[in-house]
């Protein structure tokens, strides 16, 4: 009988890829079990195989126990093993020469580990060309050489146009880098860059109060805002540019207001546009089909007189939701007529 045939895959299984199978499988059969297979893969395959278990993460029990086959019963009642470096290094050491471990661990980690690459990769691209302006271009071209390519990018995109071509070329002309050299550079990156960026990105307050006041039902915000004209008028002009409100949602793409409708609750988009601007309103009926449009103009032709309050409150949802959109990257919260982007 094929003993997998008892035992259902689990959904983690089902998301793997081939290699990250593999590199379970491995995991799980440690240095005494996995040691023939090792000795028996190719230094790229090696590689290859490494670099997956190193960002394996947590892999569940039931999964191992799937994976492993003939070894149901041993696996059965382990806990959650966990691939990370050290793990995938203490595999290596015991199939592979010390040479051939640092080897593998240095393009897995990077001389001073990869998580300070990681970090800088997500940094601003403003804020980074910021600082590599004052640097020399050939230290700019080191370090954009070990960027993700969408971020050396932007941050090229960032740089003076001369300095961006001066590094252009001198990363054309690059040799192999001398790992001490890339270690230098880190080091100066980390002490002079990344111990300073929690400084140079301190949250500014406003962002905060913006966000608050975007939760306010429209009374109490414009109370608040009119008291804030008069004690700190600097402050509301700021917080009022940087909320984003129900007429933003105007200025829209129409990609982006056809994915609002579509994950939206029916209910509350008639009563967010029975109390809209005519402009919002024909912006989302021009987006529905024929017939969903013709439905929305019988509602809000059928709904009669709502409270403000409630119009309000289902027009503060669609706001949320927009926001909620932006920031998972499915929609751009963009002036269509506009090259600034508002992004939340």
């Amino acid at each position: 009988m094929n003993m997998m045939a008892s035992i259902a895959e689990p959904a983690e299984v089902g998301r793997y890829n081939g290699l990250e199978r593999a590199a379970a499988l491995m995991l799980a059969l440690g240095e005494e079990h996995g040691a023939p297979i090792w000795r028996g893969l190719s230094l790229d395959e090696v590689k290859e195989l490494s670099t997956c278990i190193s960002s394996l993460g947590r892999v569940q029990s039931s999964s191992i126990e799937y994976l492993l086959r003939a070894f149901t019963s041993e696996v059965a009642g382990m806990r959650n093993l966990h691939g990370s470096f050290d793990s995938t290094e203490r595999l290596l050491a015991a199939v592979l020469s010390p040479e051939q471990v640092k080897e593998i661990m240095e393009d897995i980690r990077g001389p001073a580990g990869r998580t300070m690459w990681d970090k800088l990769s997500n940094v601003s691209e403003t804020v980074f060309a910021g600082y590599l302006k004052n640097e020399h271009p050939q230290t700019v071209a080191v370090i954009m050489q070990k960027l993700r390519h969408d971020h050396a990018a932007r941050v090229l995109g960032e740089l003076p146009i001369e300095m961006a071509n001066d590094v252009v070329l001198r990363m054309l002309r690059m040799d192999t880098v001398q790992k001490d050299v890339i270690q230098q550079v880190e080091v100066t990156l980390r002490g002079e860059f990344m111990s300073n960026l929690a400084r140079a990105q301190r949250v500014d307050p406003h962002d905060a109060l913006a966000e608050v006041f975007n939760a306010l039902d429209h009374t109490t915000e414009e109370r608040m805002l009119r008291a804030l004209d008069e004690s700190a008028p600097e402050s509301a002009e700021r917080i009022r540019s940087l909320m984003f409100t129900f007429e933003d949602l105007g200025r829209l793409l129409p990609s982006a207001v056809q994915v609002i409708v579509r994950q939206c609750n029916k209910r509350e988009l008639a009563l967010a546009l029975k109390g809209a601007p005519e402009d919002i309103k024909t912006l989302f009926l021009g987006v529905m089909s024929t017939r969903a449009a013709k439905l929305m103009r019988d509602d809000l032709a059928a709904m009669g007189p709502i409270r403000a309050r409630d119009c309000e409150e289902a027009q503060g949802s669609l706001v949320r939701l927009a926001k909620s959109l932006g920031e998972r990257g499915e929609i751009i919260l963009a002036d269509p007529k506009s090259d600034e982007l508002m992004i939340y």
